[in-house]
């Protein structure tokens, strides 16, 4: 690490956020052999590791277990439901949590980082182009004193926060941050928001046997799948024990002795012990001064061009604050691409196109590639698709189906689009996305041979087309 005059630190890259993004952008510079910095303010780690993916998914793992105690009496064996120990299961999952924080602070170590805790602003940059950076005092660092940091290219990986609808009462309600530190699992939820963090935290309650409404404005939940897709998540509402309240939306939270009413738009009121905004997230992008540098900030996302470079040269930003992808996997890769970039001498490439997608309802949802619409905008498609009660369920008796569906582009057979509901839909997904990224045909599928007996192997055993789809706007 170079040092200026006054000793103040020169770095040939700042990082500011150590969230999945950050930290492997930071990483991969490092190991490249340029001189890093980074700074975090909040979580090492970032949203993903201590308030999204990984703490959610332990707690869809908790609220899984009264089902397969269910099916487990079917296949004979002698089990019932106890209490759900609320507290133990949060005390395990902070401390996972506390395990991989050490773990991302180790990596960055082993890399050669300087960490440096604590709220990182850009004061300015010289007529050489060089940064000047201060970190100052944060919830992760309240008393921490000023430090002063100097970058020859800063990265804003910066992440994003949710947001409450301006309706009245929003302050009674919780978000998704909230949700994780709950004093204890309210028995009465009202969910607002249908997207991946509504429909995930919907199940998870209503399998620790909460009672839920899920309230959303859509006919369906999760706009911007595939709607047939669409269309099976909400008929299986009801079998998870989950009311929706489609075409509805919260205009009044009130309070009501210890619980709160919330007013809908319909007309319906919903009682309820805890209601929970599920309605968006914004970049975190605030007191970063980046409006003092003319940063273009389009809709409050921080514009950047191929490179993950904005208008400001030498200024990068990936992940949530440029709003593009707002994944933890894309994240990841943007911030590899522009390491080897800036630092680098080969440089690999992501198919951020064919990015598979997953929602952990129960059981999952996943997807690749494009929607039947998005596929139908462009080609006369095929679609191939199948509905059926895997085999475990024939003796447990339970209803949920899966639901397996492949979009073929029509002239050349290529399959552009996979979508699924099913227990293992996510892990079977991801070796999908490798097939739709390498461009395979369906008859590349259909001489694949399948594993007897699984629900995965419906994909390689679909021979005749559902239906032919035109293209839109083509004549029929």
């Amino acid at each position: 690490m170079a040092q200026t005059s006054s000793d103040t630190p020169l770095y040939d890259l700042f990082v500011i956020g150590a969230g999945s993004g950050g930290v492997r952008c930071a990483r991969i510079a490092a190991q490249h052999g340029a001189s890093v910095g980074i700074a975090e303010s909040r979580h090492w780690g970032g949203t993903c590791v201590n308030l999204g993916c990984v703490p959610k998914k332990l707690m869809v793992y908790a609220s899984e277990y009264p089902d397969m105690i269910d099916d487990a009496v079917a296949y004979g064996w002698d089990a019932a439901h106890g209490e759900h120990d609320w507290t133990r299961l949060i005390d395990a999952k902070d401390r996972e949590i506390e395990r991989l924080n050490g773990i991302y602070v180790k990596m960055l170590g082993k890399a050669g980082v300087a960490l440096h805790t604590g709220r990182a602003t850009i004061n300015g940059v010289d007529a050489d182009g060089i940064f000047s950076l201060e970190i100052g005092p944060s919830p992760l660092a309240p008393d921490a004193a000023p430090q002063s940091v100097r970058a020859r290219r800063v990265v804003i990986a910066t992440g994003s926060h949710p947001v409450r609808p301006p309706i009245a009462g929003a302050e009674h309600a919780i978000v998704s941050d909230d949700a994780f530190h709950l004093p204890q699992r309210p028995e009465r939820v009202c969910i607002v928001g249908s997207g991946y963090i509504g429909v995930e935290f919907a199940s998870i309650f209503a399998g620790l046997e909460s009672h839920v409404d899920l309230v959303y404005r859509q006919d369906r939940p999760l706009r911007g799948f595939d709607d047939e897709l669409r269309t099976h998540l909400a008929e299986m509402l009801p079998g998870r024990g989950i009311v929706a309240h489609p075409k509805a939306s919260p205009v009044e939270i009130a309070q009501d002795g210890e619980g709160y009413r919330v007013v809908l738009d319909n007309g319906g009121v919903i009682e309820t012990d805890c209601v929970f905004l599920a309605t968006g997230r914004k970049p975190n992008i605030g007191g970063l001064g980046l409006e003092a540098l003319g940063v273009a900030l389009p809709d409050g996302r921080i514009a950047v061009d191929e490179a993950s470079q904005t208008n400001r040269p030498g200024l990068y930003a990936i992940g949530d604050v440029t709003d593009r992808h707002n994944l933890t996997p894309t994240a990841i890769a943007e911030g590899h691409i522009l390491a080897e970039h800036l630092f680098g001498e080969k440089q690999r490439a992501w198919s951020f196109d064919t990015t598979p997608k997953a929602v952990f309802f129960t059981p999952a949802l996943a997807s690749c590639g494009l929607t039947e619409d998005e596929a139908a905008a462009g080609d006369d498609i095929e679609i191939f698709s199948t509905s059926f009660t895997p085999l475990r369920q024939t003796i447990s008796g339970r209803e949920t189906k899966v639901f397996m569906k492949l979009v073929v582009r029509a002239r050349d057979q290529v399959v552009v689009g996979a979508h699924m509901i099913g227990g293992d839909a996510a892990e079977v997904m991801q070796a999908v996305a490798i097939c739709i990224t390498g461009g395979l045909t369906k008859h590349d599928f259909d001489r694949t041979i399948g594993i007897h007996p699984t629900s995965a192997e419906e994909l390689v055993t679909m021979r005749s087309p559902t239906r032919h789809v035109p293209q839109r706007g083509a004549a029929s």
